[in-house]
């Protein structure tokens, strides 16, 4: 029986920040575009190509990247590759020779202010993120493309046919909850093993383990790095980067050269201090700002599973690793395996677009991921782990998305040290709880959550029109 399955690699995706749905997103949407003119032989007939961009992509694109993205998409540049030093550079040769080297390969007349066009006052019924690719070919034939941003980096074409998702034989059939604790009480297995062997199925154990260690570097690196910048954050807010400074400022005189010496100089001080609840408060939010720090400078981040929301996940597996004695490697890949099946159901049965669900759907989404994880890593049950899960997204219903300025940056960045601290304090309540007393399922958060996003106004779906965004004004830059 073929079942569809959303890999652990869908949820958790390398790329440049600073928005999964509406920079990763658009950045593949160009992509799959490339290739299916090439499937088709339409390629190298391709001699002018326009982006239209609709709804919450038109409203907040400037802010997010959305046209950087679609650019460095048809140049035909990866994401998971693609050296963000390197962005700036590309993106002026684009504009001053009005040219764009399409899929690397065949150049063509591209001017980014006349034929990147913002279409704010127009929506496609399917999804408020769309955006339409019109290509002209040599023999004056014209091609239309559409395809719709749905969250946390992934495509579709507004049909059923979503390419990323995959309908493969596995051993065990997920799209719940209640059918990822059944299996794992059928069979007395963990939920981290249980996706392992679906996973193994697909790719392999050793190759999955591999990957998913290799996403935590990325995600361990984003920390580092955000922890040793400084300066103000692009886009117009003038934001000012504070990872660095409470970083220096909790480790006081302390200096380091890399980052197993920043790692042990923090655990260094947390002996000393034994584990002191606000030092340890005060990491775990550090972690987080560092991140999403790091996404809002179009740096190298992973999906978890949004862009927006990408600190979360890594500060509390960080702290983690940081603070407790613990087999380092099988942690992690057991604490990714788990918090990206969580993500893996939301995405299913409701949706981890901002744009569709506001800010619920993003820090929600992901301090619920990384709670599960936490719990089921601390020793908690299945029934605990997914109790874990629900106690941090119902603290999250009915969050707004509303970017000041159109930039993942206020409140977006604390946002994500908000959803680090729920997800701990999430685990730890589970870990302390009979999950047989729990008057709401993790089943139930995920479709209140759906309900939810429905009946929010689209002021709060990431269009800048509400909210915080309409009440701290500001003069950014015209679409």
């Amino acid at each position: 029986m073929q079942h569809e399955y959303i890999s652990v690699f869908d949820i958790f995706k390398i790329g440049i920040g600073p928005s999964s749905s509406h920079t990763l997103g658009p950045w593949k949407a160009a992509l799959q575009c490339i290739e299916e003119l090439r499937s088709a032989n339409q390629l190298n007939d391709v001699q002018k190509i326009q982006v239209l961009l609709y709804g919450s992509l038109a409203k907040t694109g400037i802010g997010h990247g959305t046209d950087l993205a679609v650019q460095l998409g048809l140049s035909g540049f990866q994401a998971e590759t693609f050296s963000p030093d390197d962005i700036q550079s590309t993106l002026n040769t684009i504009k001053e020779k009005k040219e764009i080297n399409f899929a690397q390969a065949i150049p063509i007349r591209f001017s980014p202010v006349d034929d990147i066009i913002f279409l704010k006052e127009e929506s496609l019924p399917y999804h408020p993120n769309a955006l339409t690719f019109l290509v002209q070919l040599k023999n004056g034939e014209d091609i239309s493309k559409t395809y719709y941003s749905v969250g946390g980096g992934f495509v579709s074409k507004g049909d059923d046919d979503n390419p990323m998702t995959t309908y493969i034989h596995l051993p065990f059939e997920i799209s719940t909850a209640k059918e990822l604790e059944t299996h794992c009480i059928k069979t007395g297995l963990s939920i981290s093993e249980i996706v392992l062997e679906n996973e193994s199925e697909w790719h392999g154990e050793e190759k999955t383990k591999k990957g998913l260690l290799e996403i935590w570097q990325v995600m361990q690196d984003c920390i580092y790095r955000g922890c040793q910048q400084t300066g103000i954050l692009p886009g117009g807010l003038n934001v000012k980067r504070r990872a660095n400074t409470l970083s220096k400022k909790l480790l006081k005189d302390v200096t380091f050269s890399n980052y197993d010496e920043w790692l042990q100089a923090i655990r260094n001080k947390s002996d000393a201090t034994g584990l002191n609840f606000q030092y340890i408060l005060d990491w775990v939010s550090c972690f987080a700002l560092a991140v999403n720090e790091e996404n809002a400078s179009f740096s190298r981040v992973v999906t978890a599973p949004t862009n927006g929301a990408a600190g979360v996940i890594p500060a509390v597996l960080h702290y983690y690793l940081t603070f407790f004695k613990v087999d380092r490697e099988k942690t992690i890949v057991n604490f990714l395996l788990t918090a990206g099946e969580i993500g893996s159901i939301f995405k299913k049965q409701a949706t981890i677009s901002a744009a569709m669900g506001g800010c619920q759907a993003e820090i929600g989404v992901s301090s619920a991921m990384a709670a599960a994880a936490l719990c089921e890593c601390m020793g908690g049950t299945v029934k605990q782990s997914l109790m874990a899960a629900e106690i941090a997204m119902e603290h999250h219903l009915g969050m707004t998305c509303d970017p000041v300025g159109g930039l993942v940056q206020v409140p977006c960045i604390e946002r994500n040290t908000m959803g680090a601290i729920k997800a701990i304090t999430a685990a730890q309540l589970a870990l302390q709880s009979n999950p047989f007393d729990a008057k709401v399922s993790l089943d139930k958060i995920v479709k209140t959550m759906l309900e939810t996003a429905l009946d929010m106004n689209h002021k709060y779906k990431e269009t800048s029109d509400g909210g915080l965004a309409v009440n701290v004004p500001l003069s950014l830059p015209e679409c």
